[in-house]
């Protein structure tokens, strides 16, 4: 049992062992020249500011190593530069509490909080922060309803003449803050899905029936409160026609998203329902028109039109995506059967959306946005804007009754009711210190609110120490460096521990190699100083003892002594080997090969009953003995 636990105890005791030398070899590894490069090489890497830290033969960049090491080979605490990250909360108002039918102006109704940060962030060490999110009763909403007035959705313009009075009476229920706009949409100038004969230019649909001229987009009012007028101008609206089924929607919807100025959006809950009984048309799809450049994704509404259907491609997916994004316009796709799976494709790219059966003749589009937007409210998601290059940020989500929460990352909580209060936890965490033209603040909001929390970044780079570096510096060889943290950072073309060294006379890497024996010895031995590329032997305080060799591998004071002295006083060491003098012989020299002190009264060495060995007898018959083996 005794035996077991010694082994169980020499696995773990390597196992920390195997631990701390791979921690000790990311710092060292690194190779740092400097502080800054050194706390950069992750957050357990600490500089040694003590200028007679280092061996003799150790390159600058030992210095930098893990903090149980630096402080394992006689490094002071004090003396160790190691600064961490640290985080500071600018602004936390509190969530608000909002009463349902109390008047509040949006842009001081808070659900999110903290609302401002500052993260010090060095590489390797995570900054942690929780933000807290609760949605206000009462919240105002915009709804934009975007109609298809293709030839296919006269029933549908038919019911939706009531709409906005119906719609407003449900919203009520919901938000006594309400506006409603709408839209329509429909097709304009590519001869290859509408009809350009000059009648069916001025009614695209049959002889019986009187139909708007085609267009691409039209925006009929701003956004209003008034349900009322929204039926009045509805009322008045044309169906239109082409020749193809998919429509122009992609145009309208970038138009919805950036043309807010003409719309009319505030800063509130937004809401585009998307209504149509047909597909859509999307990048690419303009040329067969002769229209090729890209959409630019910029309003170019002009008396309520889109006024560039004819200049521009459609848009792309990753455009309205994006624009959506931006703009916190929550989508609903409101389409007939035929064509779910079409738009759930769509909703599937399109953060905070859905997708609803509208019927044959529309007659079901009010509860469809009631449960549409219900579904949409239940459902948090967090976004968060461009991060720096090396930098990376990670969510942990407790939502609904403190469950964690699996979706997108961490990012998602789900089945949210109004009054719940979720929390997120975030890490932001650099890599590394990234270029200066790069962002240094990051936002983070939910998709589909207007609301955000910025995060200031600043990054630690640089060691406290190098405020008071020395430029052109003496102990750097006659300025060529500057003395820093205990060290010289040597000025460009220079190199070696004090810039001793020319770049055009030899590489960094040469002067390494050229001054190791073997790839794993240490430069020069430990016994000297690798000045551009050759060992310079460092002197003892006994003149008498040197040491030499290419390496200074060698010296003459390390060799075996006898009676107190060096070869027993009898040779000279050279490289840590005895060579005696004539006569001598042994490891220390202390063997004399005169055999005059053997010799008997007999005349014979020994007396003929031994052999001498090192001056002295050795007996070979044991029954004599005495200094020549005469008694």
């Amino acid at each position: 049992m005794a035996r077991i636990l010694l082994l169980v105890g020499l696995c773990i005791y390597s196992l920390s062992y195997t631990s701390a030398q791979q921690g000790e070899t990311e710092c060292l590894k690194a190779n740092a020249k400097s502080c800054g490069e050194c706390i950069q090489a992750g957050p357990n890497c600490g500089w040694c500011t003590k200028v007679d830290f280092l061996e003799r033969g150790e390159p600058t960049s030992a210095r930098c190593d893990d903090l149980a090491a630096l402080k394992s080979k006689g490094c002071p605490e004090e003396s160790i530069q190691n600064p961490t990250g640290r985080k500071e909360t600018l602004k936390d108002n509190a969530i608000t509490n909002k009463a349902k039918g109390e008047h509040m102006d949006p842009a001081n109704i808070t659900q999110i909080r903290p609302q401002q940060l500052r993260l010090e962030l060095r590489s390797g060490e995570p900054q942690t922060f929780n933000l807290t999110f609760r949605r206000a009763e009462d919240y105002p909403v915009d709804l934009y309803y975007l109609m298809d007035l293709s030839n296919y959705t006269k029933d549908d313009l038919e019911n939706a003449k009531s709409l906005g009075t119906a719609l407003m009476r449900e919203m009520k229920q919901i938000t006594s803050d309400f506006r409603i706009v709408f839209s329509l949409f429909f097709l304009l100038g590519f001869g290859s899905y509408i009809s350009t004969t000059p009648a069916k230019l001025l009614n695209p649909c049959t002889t019986d029936q009187n139909c708007s001229s085609p267009f691409s987009f039209k925006n009929v009012l701003s956004l209003t409160s008034d349900g009322k007028l929204f039926n009045e101008l509805l009322g008045k609206q044309q169906i239109s026609g082409n020749l193809d089924s998919p429509e122009g929607g992609f145009d309208a919807i970038m138009q919805v998203a950036v043309c807010g100025d003409q719309i009319g959006w505030r800063n509130v809950t937004r809401l585009l329902v998307f209504s149509t009984d047909a597909g859509f048309h999307f990048a690419g799809d303009g040329k067969l028109g002769g229209t090729v450049l890209p959409n630019d994704g910029k309003c170019h509404m002009h008396d309520n039109m889109y006024t560039m259907s004819h200049y521009y491609d459609y848009p792309s997916v990753a455009q309205i995506v994006q624009k959506l994004n931006e703009n916190n316009i929550q989508t609903i796709f409101a389409v007939t059967e035929d064509f779910q799976p079409v738009y759930k494709e769509l909703k599937d790219l399109i953060p905070k959306s859905a997708v609803g059966t509208l019927s044959s003749n529309s007659s079901n589009v009010i509860q469809l946005i009631i449960d549409s937007y219900n579904s949409l409210s239940s459902e948090l998601i967090l976004e968060n804007s461009k991060l720096p290059e090396g930098v990376t940020i990670s969510y942990k989500s407790f939502c609904k009754n403190g469950v964690i929460g699996t979706g997108e990352n961490g990012r998602k909580c789900s089945n949210i009711s109004l009054g719940d209060q979720v929390q997120f936890e975030i890490s932001v965490t650099a890599r590394k210190c990234p270029k200066k033209d790069q962002p240094n603040s990051i936002k983070i909001k939910p998709l589909g609110f207007t609301e955000e929390v910025e995060i200031g970044l600043k990054f630690i780079c640089e060691c406290d120490c190098q405020e008071s570096s020395t430029p052109d510096s003496p102990e750097c060889h006659y300025g060529n460096g500057i003395f820093e943290c205990g060290a010289c950072r040597c000025n460009e073309g220079r190199i070696g521990k004090h810039c001793e060294c020319s770049t055009e006379q030899v590489s960094s890497e040469d002067m390494d190699a050229q001054c190791r024996k073997k790839i794993s010895s240490k430069i020069c031995s430990n016994n000297g100083d690798c000045i551009c590329g050759q060992c310079v032997c460092m002197k003892r305080e006994n003149p008498n003892e040197v040491y030499s060799g290419k390496y200074c591998e060698c010296d003459n004071f390390n060799c075996d002594r006898s009676n107190g002295q060096i070869c027993g006083g009898n040779g000279i060491c050279k490289c840590g080997v005895c060579e005696c003098f004539p006569d001598f012989s042994g490891s220390a020299c202390d063997c004399s090969e005169d055999k005059s002190t053997c010799l008997a009264l007999n005349g014979q060495i020994c007396s003929g009953r031994g052999i001498c060995e090192c001056g002295k007898c050795k007996c070979t018959d044991p029954k004599f003995q005495g200094p020549t083996c005469e008694m």
